[in-house]
């Protein structure tokens, strides 16, 4: 039976600050515990139905601090979605330093002040898919341990590594590399005309927003993706989710046939 304070813990993980304080955050769903611990990824404490918890193999087990068996009830508590899986696990939250020539060596992602949950963990989940290593985030990004994040991601987080920083000094380090910075904007080049280059960097902006008026300066070529057609009520542009898959995708078809420029 999961005690009240142990309910209370983890429902107050749902809070960044307590997030940052504490060290840790929530998986959630049977899928991604399974494939946390798959990847070896020791658990802090593992809540779960009785059911789910006899499943677990002994290599599992040995990887998982606590585990504390629940009903679908006490699940439903402290679970963040409408309808709860059958597991949930608090996770310590990974230390990962930035070595920024070694992103620059390869194709890597900023975003600009993106705010959506489900957004970042689409653009995740995009990028671990088609390779991308790296995504560096703009401080007033929405948080990537928040549980929205982290579930939109499907598992995806733990391939890709997530920073945050000022954009506009990372973005003059890699101009002063000699590293091209694509900038999406609705009044770029078709980025299906472009030779891509296999290495840099491509900048997302804010969902309503862009990409901010300081960052316009440190873009090396402005692509788009061009639609069907303009003027269309109610779709002004792609979704930065959607456009970002979209645009990684033609990164990758040109880096398949070593297109350079």
């Amino acid at each position: 039976m999961l005690s009240k304070n142990k309910s209370r813990f983890i429902s107050s993980l749902q809070k960044k600050r307590v997030r940052e304080e504490e060290g840790l955050f929530i998986i959630e769903g049977d899928k991604i515990v399974k494939e946390f611990l798959a990847a070896g990824v020791p658990l802090k404490t593992l809540v779960a139905k009785k059911e789910f918890i006899s499943g677990l193999t002994t290599t599992s087990r040995e990887q998982i601090s606590e585990i504390e068996d629940a009903t679908y009830e006490e699940l439903k508590h402290i679970s963040t979605l409408k309808t709860p899986h059958n597991a949930l696990a608090i996770v310590r939250i990974p230390h990962k330093e930035m070595n920024v020539p070694a992103m620059l060596g390869n194709l890597c992602v900023c975003l600009d002040s993106v705010q959506d949950p489900g957004n970042l963990g689409t653009i995740i989940r995009a990028a671990a898919w088609f390779g991308i290593a790296n995504i560096v985030c703009s401080p007033d990004c929405v948080d990537v341990f928040n549980p929205k994040v982290v579930q939109a991601t499907m598992g995806a987080i733990l391939h890709v590594n997530v920073f945050y920083s000022g954009l506009k000094s990372f973005l003059e380090e890699a101009l002063q590399n000699k590293t091209v910075v694509y900038g999406t904007v609705l009044d770029g080049e078709p980025v299906y005309s472009q030779n891509l280059a296999e290495s840099g960097v491509i900048l997302l902006g804010n969902e309503s927003r862009g990409i901010s008026p300081g960052l316009m300066p440190l873009i090396t070529y402005k692509i788009s993706i061009p639609g069907a057609g303009r003027g269309i009520p109610g779709i002004e542009s792609l979704n930065v989710g959607m456009a970002a898959s979209v645009i990684f995708s033609e990164f990758r078809r040109k880096s398949a046939g070593s297109v350079n420029i």
